[in-house]
């Protein structure tokens, strides 16, 4: 991880990255605009290295965790073909059924990093199942650039009908009471949003920094959320009043949380992006949210 101090560095400078990151400008564009913003020490490199993600230092539930059983299963893709991976992690030690939460990736498919949040979600007494929606295009190829890359090869809506196979392969799992959750974060908050719009038996439903349904999707919504986003993130809390007209107009269950002076993947630890006050907030609302919607 780069020794600049994310205090030293331009709002614009994650601005850009955000661009980046959800494909509005081009690497060689990323790099050229970084340009501006370098002054002595603060070079190009040096921005690159910061914001680049770092996996080795960040997770925080390691692979062997004692208190888990996780690995990787496969379930039947209905529309990329073939089988979808997913990391599947149960608790040990549970002897009853407990209740399963689906994790969404962002958009670069199954990282470290929310394979490290399904984990963590298993720790917490959930079976987690976290997809990997690049499975028909190989799957995560290692880094976040190219995830990205592959990604904007599959159609959204293909890759929605994708983790809504992996809802009915964890309702249906011997282990699982048949209570279900998701949470997702900026592509997989959208995929939060559109699960809670295609299935009315969904338990609880946690966006991050997602994208909206339509007018006509939001009032089909029955399942309670629990919505989280970044006081900085204009790009998506621009749509938040109008989401909120209809969930009032149909007296949908929410709440909702704005967490200030943060950016878009404030929860992501392994940027700097990250705040680790809003992101441990945002989770324990996250967890308690779970336990008392999945509770059977």
């Amino acid at each position: 991880m780069s020794e600049l101090k994310k205090d030293a560095i331009s709002q614009e400078v994650f601005d850009l990255y955000d661009d980046y990151a959800h494909n509005k400008i081009d690497r060689r564009q990323f790099v050229e605009k970084l340009s501006v913003y370098t002054i002595g020490s603060i070079t190009v490199g040096a921005l690159l290295s910061f914001m680049t993600p770092n996996y080795v230092d960040t997770i925080l539930v390691p692979k062997d965790d004692p208190r888990l059983d996780s690995d990787y299963i496969t379930y039947n893709s209905p529309k990329g073909g073939g089988t979808i991976k997913g990391l599947l992690s149960i608790p040990k030690g549970i002897y009853k059924k407990l209740a399963g939460v689906i994790v969404v990736h962002e958009n670069r498919g199954l990282n470290p990093y929310i394979e490290d949040v399904g984990r963590r979600t298993a720790i917490e007494g959930f079976i987690s199942l976290a997809p990997d929606a690049l499975s028909p295009l190989g799957g995560y190829p290692g880094n976040d650039d190219d995830g990205r890359e592959l990604q904007k090869k599959r159609d959204k809506n293909e890759m929605l009908e994708d983790f809504i196979a992996a809802y009915n392969y964890l309702k249906t799992h011997a282990k699982c009471n048949g209570k279900i959750g998701v949470v997702g974060f900026c592509f997989g908050g959208w995929i939060s949003n559109m699960m809670a719009v295609k299935l009315p038996d969904l338990g609880a439903t946690v966006p991050f920094y997602g994208g909206h349904p339509t007018d006509e999707e939001a009032a089909l919504i029955k399942s309670p959320l629990l919505i989280q986003y970044a006081e900085l993130d204009t790009r998506i809390n621009a749509g938040w009043e109008n989401f909120e007209t209809v969930l009032k107009a149909n007296k949908t269950k929410y709440t909702v949380h704005f967490y200030p002076n943060v950016n878009h993947g404030f929860h992501n630890n392994t940027t700097p992006r990250y705040d680790e006050a809003a992101a441990e907030l945002a989770w324990n609302r996250t967890i308690d949210f779970f336990k008392k919607h999945l509770k059977r």
